[in-house]
């Protein structure tokens, strides 16, 4: 895993109002998640907090976990400490009930890890049945964009460096194809119902959209899962 930590605040103030996170990937899960009012909900990977805040603020009583130790203190300063919070491994048994969530969203974390099956099984653990997994993780077309020399359908490291409010920083993936993506939902005990490539939020600012985006609704970035413990 990338260890957040070196860059935890510059990173928490670029995805609260950045394109991509901010008017992207927040607001899909938030949609997808739908009514969740009186629903308990585990933010696994929940970084600085703020997909928790927003579930909590429609309803929700919420718990997170991050694997970085200053991730979770920015999420305690922004959730308060009322909230249920661990700095945990996703992959390690985590520190929770067997059936203790109705709904677990894990927002950008799988494609951190090489293996996904302990990780899952410890979230279809936590969850009850008919519980949801809310789960996004890139688009496993991108590799092959970055690098139209990779095989696509091999599972395979990966690096970019981006910039978090003017700070560089390199964070290292996993790529899998799609069919391995499934496959492992499945094989972990999950139903799938539904994957999701959404648009971009329509309340965007216009500075925020790049010029190659323009005039578009959508980008290729994350790729989106409802699954559901049955």
């Amino acid at each position: 895993m990338n260890d957040y930590d070196d860059f935890a605040h510059a990173y928490s103030v670029d995805n609260d109002n950045n394109l991509i996170n901010g008017y992207y990937e927040r607001p899909a899960m938030i949609d997808l998640a739908g009514n969740v009012r009186g629903r308990r909900i585990l933010d696994a990977g929940c970084g600085s907090g703020p997909l928790s805040a927003a579930l909590r603020d429609q309803g929700a009583t919420v718990a997170g976990f991050d694997a970085g130790t200053k991730m979770v203190e920015l999420a305690r300063h922004r959730l308060g400490p009322d909230t249920e919070l661990h700095v945990a491994d996703l992959g390690a048994p985590l520190p929770f009930d067997d059936g203790d969530f109705d709904d677990v969203v894990c927002s950008l974390v799988l494609h951190y890890l090489q293996d996904w099956s302990g990780a899952l099984a410890q979230l279809h653990r936590v969850l009850k049945p008919g519980g949801r997994l809310i789960a996004s993780v890139n688009h496993p077309i991108l590799h092959k964009m970055i690098d139209p020399k990779a095989d696509y359908f091999a599972t395979a490291q990966w690096s970019k460096t981006h910039t978090f409010n003017g700070r560089p920083a390199t964070l290292t993936y996993w790529h899998r194809p799609l069919h391995a993506m499934t496959d492992a939902f499945t094989q972990a005990g999950f139903r799938i119902t539904r994957i999701s490539e959404p648009p971009f939020s329509p309340h965007t600012p216009t500075e925020l959209i790049p010029a190659e985006f323009q005039g578009r609704t959508s980008f290729l970035s994350f790729l989106f899962f409802v699954l559901h413990k049955d």
